[in-house]
């Protein structure tokens, strides 16, 4: 089997061009011609046919394969893509002021089992590689091309769809790698976000290898016993400790660290626990995103009323912390955050 040619970074191409005696310029044209213009028949554009062949003879060029497609009221789309070796994964692009952001997964499945999110049921099968995570992006972006021409624009990035983007750092970081490059799709800096459960080993690889992305923690309580049941790696990687490994992790100039609290009815959406977060993250460059919780298949957890959850937010005012309420974008057809599934979602209109 040919190794795919969208696992290759920049770095990685112009190596493998010198290595070949291939004319130096052709990784810039089969980077603007695959990742700038999106296209996906072979190169034809200032490349060599020397180049043209050795690519065309070694590497493979297809990308996952769109399964099925469901629209919300709201435009928001998700799809299922079906992989190689048929595993499924899901991607969301949600609309925004006629641009969209993408919600990308990086894992089939998920290994952290948190008890707020459908992704988790499904268990873990196996790490998403490079060219399956780019992927997405690209057949998103091509569907959008063909299926609402003019609004092809994928603004912004998100790991926050199945799997922990820390759990598969390698394939995530190359990714972003060929996102951010300006031979490619151009994508800014903080335009991407990778949201974690607080993986230690992957946020303690941060600094070093991605300074600069945004970085966002599914935080969900303050308190360690009710973590624990909401995020059950938390009884391995505490809290504590993992907001002491973000502390490290340097910020560029008006750049905040995200902090998710997904608000379930009766368990943590007390003044008490609104508190609590507030004395945690006060001081810090924080911004928090309040999520009422979607509902799943399956779940016993509900959402708060209104009211509960705007008393939480003004509690969180008083520490001046920003702070805003995630209207659900999707969540008629299972797209919303938490409701991603590709193995046991049930059959939608």
């Amino acid at each position: 089997m040919k190794p795919s040619f969208y696992d290759l970074n920049y770095s990685d191409l112009e190596t493998l061009v010198n290595q070949n005696n291939l004319n130096h310029s052709a990784a810039s044209a089969l980077f603007n011609w695959h990742y700038k213009k999106k296209e996906n028949r072979p190169c034809v554009d200032k490349l060599s046919k020397a180049a043209m062949a050795f690519f065309n003879d070694h590497f493979d060029f297809s990308l996952p394969e769109i399964d099925t497609v469901h629209e919300s009221s709201d435009r928001t789309v998700k799809f299922l893509f079906k992989l190689k070796d048929h595993h499924k994964v899901e991607t969301v692009l949600i609309p925004f002021h006629n641009k969209y952001s993408i919600c990308l997964s990086s894992q089939v499945g998920c290994a952290m089992n948190c008890s707020f999110c459908f992704t988790g049921k499904q268990g873990f099968t196996r790490n998403l590689t490079t060219s399956e995570i780019v992927g997405q992006f690209i057949q998103a972006w091509r569907w959008l091309a063909a299926n609402r021409p003019g609004e092809e624009r994928i603004l912004n990035i998100v790991f926050m769809g199945q799997g922990e983007p820390l759990h598969n750092f390698d394939a995530v970081k190359k990714a972003c790698e060929i996102f951010l490059s300006k031979h490619g799709t151009s994508v800014g800096i903080q335009k991407i976000t990778i949201s974690t459960a607080g993986y230690i080993p992957g946020l303690e690889r941060w600094s070093e290898e991605i300074p600069g992305v945004n970085l966002a923690l599914s935080l969900h309580s303050p308190f360690e016993e009710k973590r624990n049941e909401l995020i059950p790696i938390n009884k391995k990687y505490p809290l504590d400790q993992v907001l002491a490994t973000i502390d490290k992790i340097p910020l560029n100039k008006k750049q905040f660290v995200t902090y998710e609290y997904i608000l379930i009815k009766d368990f943590n959406d007390t003044a008490e626990d609104a508190e609590k977060l507030g004395a945690l993250l006060v001081g810090k460059s924080a911004y928090i995103n309040l999520i009422p919780f979607n509902a799943f298949p399956g779940s016993h957890y509900k959402s708060p009323a209104l009211d509960k959850i705007e008393k939480f937010k003004g509690v969180l005012d008083t520490f001046k912390i920003p702070t805003l309420i995630r209207t659900a974008k999707g969540d008629d057809v299972l797209a919303a955050c938490g409701q991603l599934n590709s193995k046991n979602a049930p059959n939608l209109p």
